[in-house]
């Protein structure tokens, strides 16, 4: 392989390396110093680039496609505040362990902290956000710097994706010039085909075999006696990328005959595991003391993913005297109740199948049928108010109307919560995802669309106004990334979320300074970013809309206006009544 010069060849190196680690998408956005991997990218006949006009609607789209994928999806960006826009993400890939990788191109070392134009301090820019940080050396057509660049991009992939996952940081600086233009003498004529051009047969410079944490058959053993136990319940909180394995946790649950209470974001509330799992959705309704001081205690909780978006089952835990078994496999903490007993380090695939051959136990009937009458009881009162207008409806509605299969994309705020206590369980293949690591609601237009170039599934987005507002940039993804979504947009005209805290009791200056009502007409976004546009008031029609729109070709926005407060209302209404259904 030649090269104009060294920075063409240090492009392709690193563009080589990245397609093969197994790397399919790179996401860009337009620069000038980053031009070298700009072009490199571009030109691989192994890789697909998208182009994202604004950074941090590109680092969002890139997290979406990673968290749907399960596989890094890298980011190129020029110098400067450019690359400061990707940091919101990647502290959201930190905390949800979303694979990333951030290639930040730089000014040459020699003009940082000199007031050249367009450089700020690259190095360690995302601070302890990211699982490894490198400021590569400036380019050189040197052989044993061409060997460590390639074993960068190895290493930087694999931890990226490793058991930790993660976002990964490269600096990337670079000197003039910039383009493919013939430097005489830049790169030698004997330089080795190992260092220009990599392993032959298209394999990394550093292969990876990658193990998963287990328990050992000691280990294995002890803790399938502690298992043995009439009252346990296993619980699924947002899972990492690529997400659980329900055959492994549904055999496990077969062999305890303890309940699954599944998080909507668990990979484990849809499917058709659920025609013979004891898979528990509606929890969030009603497990409070009204209901639960009657109840005995579970005996042992086995935890699984993140903690759970409910507020309420974490408060239950914490109020009960059972063993909770935090299941790990990067060791962490993730267990803000501190009501955690046991930290088992371990891939929760392989511990629940392991287990589910071992344990002896089946649990107790009338323990599975306390839980599974309570989501029944909460199912029938759902479907006694089909009709009521209130946002939870929305989401009962949509998850009812998914096509199979599906791929779900909720905000954060009230979406995910009421995909949470109204998206019942359904055997439907839905992959539900959204962004539970640090809980923003930034960047959600874009990681729905990232998502959608990652699947073939039909994909639908469900957002509130705010957040849309915050994102409106990201419905460019639509033409530009040559994807497709169906987006529903709940608009109560501001943060309908605040209705939830006590600071609504306080007026002034809760309307003004919390619920902040916005006014903004959303329709014209259909015109300005090319799909079609339609505006609903009701249920019904909004049934009727959904299922035309995900049965057409193309994109559309269906608004569905709502009354915040009184779907709060309606809220509280509903808990109640399943509560007193439950307490008679």
């Amino acid at each position: 392989m030649t090269a104009p010069n060294r920075n063409t060849l240090w492009g392709r190196a690193i563009a080589a390396e990245l397609a093969r680690n197994g790397v399919r998408t790179v996401c860009l956005s337009p620069g000038s110093r980053s031009t070298p991997l700009t072009v490199a990218c571009d030109e691989h006949d192994d890789l697909r680039t998208v182009s994202a006009l604004d950074e941090r609607s590109a680092a969002y789209f890139a997290l979406g496609r990673a968290r749907r994928t399960g596989e890094v999806t890298p980011l190129i960006s020029t110098s400067g505040t450019a690359a400061a826009n990707y940091h919101p993400a990647v502290i959201e890939a930190s905390q949800g362990r979303v694979p990333l990788l951030l290639l930040t191109a730089d000014r040459p070392p020699e003009l940082r902290d000199s007031g050249a134009n367009q450089t700020v301090d690259q190095e360690k820019l995302y601070g302890d956000a990211v699982r490894w940080y490198k400021d590569l050396p400036e380019p050189v057509a040197d052989e044993r710097t061409l060997r460590s660049l390639r074993t960068d991009l190895s290493r930087a992939v694999g931890t990226a994706e490793g058991t930790h996952s993660g976002p990964v940081h490269l600096n990337v600086p670079f000197k003039k010039p910039l383009e493919p233009t013939p430097v005489d003498g830049d790169v030698p004529a004997d330089l080795s085909r190992l260092a220009a051009m990599g392993r032959g047969d298209d394999e990394p410079f550093v292969r990876r075999t990658v193990g998963q944490p287990q328990l050992d058959d000691g280990d294995l053993r002890k803790l399938a006696e502690e298992l043995s136990v009439d009252r346990g319940l296993i619980v699924a909180g947002p899972a990492d990328p690529p997400g659980l394995t329900a055959d492994a946790v549904t055999a496990f649950s077969h062999a305890t005959g303890f309940p699954i209470l599944a998080d909507p974001l668990s990979g484990l509330r849809f499917g058709g595991h659920t025609r013979a799992a004891p898979v528990i959705g509606g929890y969030d309704g009603y497990v409070n003391t009204a209901v639960t001081e009657s109840w005995p205690d579970p005996e042992v909780v086995v935890r699984l993913g993140a903690s759970p978006t409910s507020k309420p089952l974490r408060k239950y835990l914490a109020g009960t005297d059972a063993r909770q078994l935090v299941v790990d496999p990067a060791g962490a903490w993730r267990e803000a109740e501190f009501t955690a007993t046991d930290l088992v380090v371990a891939d929760p695939d392989r511990l629940c199948g392991h287990l589910s051959q071992i344990v002896r136990s089946g649990g107790s009937a009338d323990w599975r049928n306390r839980w599974t009458r309570a989501d029944a009881e909460h199912g029938e009162v759902l479907a006694d108010h089909a009709d009521e207008p209130f946002e939870g409806g929305i989401l009962a509605d949509v998850v009812d109307g998914l096509p199979d299969p599906s791929t779900l994309v909720v905000s954060n705020s009230m979406p995910v919560r009421d995909l949470d206590r109204f998206g019942m369980p359904s055997t439907k293949s839905v992959t539900a995802i959204g962004n539970r690591g640090a809980s923003g609601i930034d960047g959600i237009v874009s990681t729905a669309l990232g998502a959608a170039h990652g699947t073939t599934d039909d994909v639908t987005l469900v957002i509130g106004d705010l957040a849309y507002y915050h994102d409106m940039n990201g419905l460019l993804a639509l033409a530009r990334a040559d994807v497709e979504a169906t987006i529903v947009l709940v608009n109560n005209d501001g943060g309908g979320i605040f209705h939830m805290l006590p600071i609504e009791d306080f007026e002034p200056p809760f309307t003004s300074q919390f619920k902040t009502p916005h006014g903004i007409d959303f329709e014209p976004t259909g015109e300005l970013y090319g799909f079609d546009y339609r505006r609903v008031d009701d249920r019904e029609a909004f049934r009727e809309t959904y299922a035309e729109a995900v049965a057409a070709a193309g994109s559309q926005v269906i608004e569905v206006r709502t009354d915040a407060a009184a779907s709060h209302d309606l809220r509280d209404d509903l808990q109640r009544e399943t509560v007193d259904r439950l307490v008679d």
